[in-house]
């Protein structure tokens, strides 16, 4: 006689081989987790769609239909995770955020010297034309007016400048630099450099500017390290601060900007 199926609500039949007993695998306990890959998967795809579509266009240009179409996912599940634009919008500008200050404290508090992160922070590749993921942010209506869009904007931009200003205060503490320096304007002299960067070479189409920008605040710490106490002992030939050459940081898209 042929044993049914077992119900949903049933116990999982057991099977016998060789001396042990072990449980088969219910079809509709498979159907659940290939469910829920599909469930995280689609709303990773909305989440990244949405970000890339806000950094491109901003948050007041871009269009529920647009991400879906990006993501590749249907009304109905872009509704079910986030109900509002505005929910899809918090999660995507957070996403973004996550990206450049995690970006920025593997350069900042990596390995190397304080200058040397320093100098490999201004250095790293970005894509000039492109824009930063957080600055673009701020330049956006309806972002600047929402304080749960702007938040983790605000926070970023807050995290960036500690790891930034705590490099230089090493940088200070070791010797490299001048104590006469002020670390905290110079950090935020670093990130205003790089967001006004992104500025002039958008306005010009070219990211020459970016990369001349990012040249002359090296030359500033050139020549403050220069000034500092001992600097006169130290070889010529061997340079604290390098300066980028024709290939500089707004030529090579190389992850998230800032």
């Amino acid at each position: 006689m042929t044993r049914p199926a077992p119900s949903v609500r049933g116990r999982l039949p057991i099977l016998r081989g060789r001396g042990k007993r072990r449980r088969e695998r219910h079809p509709l306990s498979l159907y659940l987790e290939i469910g829920t890959l599909v469930v995280v998967g689609s709303r990773e795809r909305l989440i990244k769609a949405m970000g890339d579509l806000m950094w491109e266009r901003g948050f007041a240009a871009t269009t529920p239909r647009e991400v879906r179409e990006r993501a590749g996912v249907g009304q109905g599940s872009m509704y079910y995770h986030f109900p509002t634009k505005r929910d899809l919008g918090v999660a995507a500008i957070e996403r973004n955020c996550a990206d450049v200050t995690m970006a920025a404290d593997a350069v900042l508090n990596g390995s190397g010297s304080p200058l040397e992160r320093l100098r490999a922070y201004l250095l790293r590749p970005r894509d000039a034309l492109k824009g930063c993921k957080v600055g673009r942010m701020t330049q956006d209506p309806v972002v600047a007016h929402d304080p749960d869009l702007l938040a983790p904007v605000a926070q970023s931009v807050s995290t960036v400048h500690e790891d930034l200003a705590r490099t230089i205060r090493e940088a200070i503490d070791v010797g490299d630099l001048p104590a006469s320096l002020d670390a905290d304007r110079l950090a935020r002299l670093c990130f205003a450099t790089i967001q006004g960067g992104y500025v002039l070479a958008l306005a010009a189409q070219d990211p020459a500017p970016f990369d001349q920008a990012c040249s002359g605040l090296l030359d500033l710490l050139d020549s403050a390290a220069e000034r500092r106490p001992g600097a006169g002992e130290e070889s010529a030939a061997s340079p604290i601060i390098h300066r980028p050459g024709p290939a500089g940081p707004g030529v090579v898209a190389a992850g998230p900007a800032a």
